[in-house]
């Protein structure tokens, strides 16, 4: 690390992170990546690599021992051929077990490798996994976390407000993820890349702190910061960085201004206790209040109910009471209906027996009054028989036959006429109808004379 940037790092607030690049071996690549070094923050790793050329030093010695071997083929030395041969081969096939051996390397979960040949960058990136670098100048120069979600706190100091009031300090803090390596290691590297985020953090917190007035910095904490981030986002994309979220946790007024807004803030948290304890009085009251309310509901409920049932009971009592005297008015109206229903049928029934004797006595009259005329006439009849008949010598008043030759003759003649009658019955005589009837209307007016007699004198 350069000393201009030593120096930055150590001009920084405390709190504020610090980005930067490390130097490791394989095995410490997954350490440092997660954990950081020396309490900064590590996204890129340049590994140590060990292979080297050294492998080489088995070739010269194979190639020395072959070239041995041959002179001593042209030489007396015929017993150090073979064992020159085979430490020629032992050699050379060291050399290739290392040079297998160093050329396999693996690249951690979430990171990519960035291959150099002769110490340009070549190719995309080594993807997660085993790899062989077969070449003898090809290197893997860093190791690139691309996945993780780095975090990044950076409090700015004396930010000044809309008044021109500096504030101690805002505590910023976002999450960045490096997506494309190879920019990211080929544009800016991680250690400038702190220094580029840490101004553009601090830009951006002033800006947004001159927009906002000093009793309402508080307000700052948890705002939206949607525009700040899109603002980084801006400035950061061409390094193959992208700010995945970000937010204000604290912010930290001057001492003496901080001061007044404790006082402030007593007296409204005075206020606000002292509005708590009115309210718990009012709240208080008005429920003692309901209570009596509710107290006095029950007792005019009770009394309610109370001559609602008076009521009733005199209400059952007057409809009791006239039940029973529409049962006696009724008991004595069917008493009165019965008795003049009795008396009734009685005055019918002797009404009815009156007029079945009247018929009776009516019609008894009647035959005995025919019986009787009847045999008046019967008796008439047998008396008008035996009665002696009278003759009628009509004579014609104008005539001149009146001597008293014709009354002589007349006299001598009728005692003849009566010997012959007497010895000769004559026949009754035949009673007419009309004398009948005569005789018939005769008993009915006696009898209906009676009847009206009779009831007269009961009448009276």
């Amino acid at each position: 690390m350069s000393a201009p940037m030593q120096e930055e790092m150590a001009s920084r607030p405390r709190g504020m992170s610090s980005i930067k690049e490390a130097l490791g071996s394989w095995g410490d690549i997954r350490q440092l990546l997660r954990g950081g070094d020396q309490g900064a923050i590590v996204p890129v790793v340049i590994p140590k690599d060990g292979r080297g050329l050294r492998w080489l030093t088995l070739v010269w010695i194979a190639l020395w021992a072959f070239l041995s071997a041959g002179i001593a083929t042209t030489t007396d030395a015929d017993w150090a051929m073979v064992p020159l041969l085979l430490l020629g081969v032992l050699s050379l096939a060291g050399a290739a077990l290392w040079w297998w051996r160093s050329s396999i390397i693996e690249i951690e979960e979430g990171t990519v490798g960035v291959l150099t040949k002769f110490g340009a960058i070549s190719g995309p990136g080594l993807t997660p996994g085993r790899h062989y670098l077969w070449h003898p100048w090809a290197r893997v120069a860093y190791v690139v976390d691309v996945t993780t979600e780095i975090p990044y706190n950076a409090p700015v100091l004396a930010c000044p407000t809309h008044e021109n009031v500096p504030l101690k300090s805002i505590e910023f803090f976002l999450k960045f993820r490096i997506v494309d390596a190879l920019q990211f290691v080929q544009r800016i590297g991680a250690g400038n890349f702190d220094l580029v985020l840490s101004n553009s953090v601090q830009d951006a917190i002033r800006q947004r702190s001159r927009q906002v007035r000093t009793e309402q910095a508080y307000d700052l904490r948890g705002s939206d910061v949607q525009d700040m981030q899109d603002l980084l986002n801006r400035q950061l994309a061409r390094y193959g960085v992208q700010i995945m979220g970000c937010n204000i946790p604290d912010v930290q007024l001057p001492t003496q201004y901080r001061q007044h807004i404790s006082t402030r803030e007593r007296v409204a948290k005075e206020l606000q206790a002292y509005e708590k304890e009115w309210d718990l009085t009012r709240k208080r009251r008005v429920d003692t209040l309901l209570m009596d309310i509710e107290r006095s509901k029950k007792v005019r409920d009770a009394k309610v109910v109370e001559v609602n049932a008076s009521l009733n009971q005199a209400r059952k009592d007057v409809a009791q009471m006239l039940e029973e005297q529409e049962t006696e008015a009724r008991k004595v109206k069917y008493e009165i209906e019965t008795r003049g229903r009795t008396n009734l049928v009685a005055a019918q029934g002797e009404a009815r027996a009156q007029e079945q004797l009247a018929t009776a006595y009516r019609d008894n009259r009647a035959v005995l009054g025919y019986e009787l005329a009847r045999r008046r006439l019967d008796v008439g009849a047998q008396l008008a028989q035996h009665a002696p008949q009278p003759v009628i010598v009509q004579t014609d008043g104008g005539g001149s036959d009146s001597s008293a030759l014709s009354t002589l003759l007349l006299a001598q003649m009728l005692p003849r006429l009566g010997e012959q009658q007497s010895s000769t019955r004559p026949k009754p005589r035949q009673v007419s109808s009309e004398t009948v009837d005569t005789a018939q209307q005769a008993l009915t007016d006696a009898a209906k004379q009676m009847i009206g007699n009779r009831s007269g004198g009961k009448q009276g």
